[in-house]
């Protein structure tokens, strides 16, 4: 009930209540409220405020079209930015892909000299292997007829002294002095 009443008491106690009389009398409120007004107006119109008003509006509004603008060429500024840094990433990552792709090749032509160097080498050290096995095998074949020959010798030497006697060596050395002296003449 309480709140009912507030609402009731408010539109009776309204100024539009309490004007009383003629409209053009100084009793009557809403004729003083509307002088007052009027008044109001006129100090404001005589001190030039709307003008101010204005003239501050037009100041905001060029501060703001500056800022505008200023925003905008920052905006410009930063898309060209933008650009110049993304080509300059896209020319890095080419850069960066040539860079992987010589390097990708040069590890292949590493590789691959590599794998020509080992063939090479294996290639040697089998020659070089094959020459020590013929050096061993030359060596081997002639240490057995060195002594084969030493053994020939030895058995001739055996025969030989076997078969000579005196006589017979008288006769060799005979021989062989007759041989110098006709081959020497």
């Amino acid at each position: 009930m309480r709140y009912l009443m507030i609402p009731l008491f408010t539109v009776l106690a309204s100024p539009a209540m309490a004007a009383t009389g003629p409209f053009f009398s100084l009793r009557n409120t809403n004729f003083i409220v509307l002088m007052a007004f009027i008044l109001f107006i006129a100090i404001l119109m005589y001190m030039k405020i709307p003008s101010k008003i204005g003239a501050m509006l037009d100041a905001r509004a060029d501060g703001i079209r500056s800022d505008l603008d200023e925003a905008r060429a920052l905006r410009e500024e930063a898309q060209t930015l933008l650009a110049s840094y993304e080509r300059k990433q896209k020319e890095v990552q080419e850069q960066a892909d040539r860079i992987v792709a010589n390097a990708r090749t040069e590890a292949e032509r590493s590789a691959e000299a590599s794998k020509d160097d080992i063939e090479a080498s294996i290639a040697r050290r089998l020659a070089s292997a094959e020459e020590q096995l013929e050096s061993a095998r030359a060596a081997a074949i002639k240490d057995v007829q060195n002594r084969a020959v030493t053994v020939a010798v030895a058995a001739a030497k055996d025969v030989i002294a076997s078969q000579m006697n005196a006589v017979r060596a008288n006769s060799l050395i005979d021989e062989s002095i007759a041989t110098v002296k006709a081959k020497m003449h």
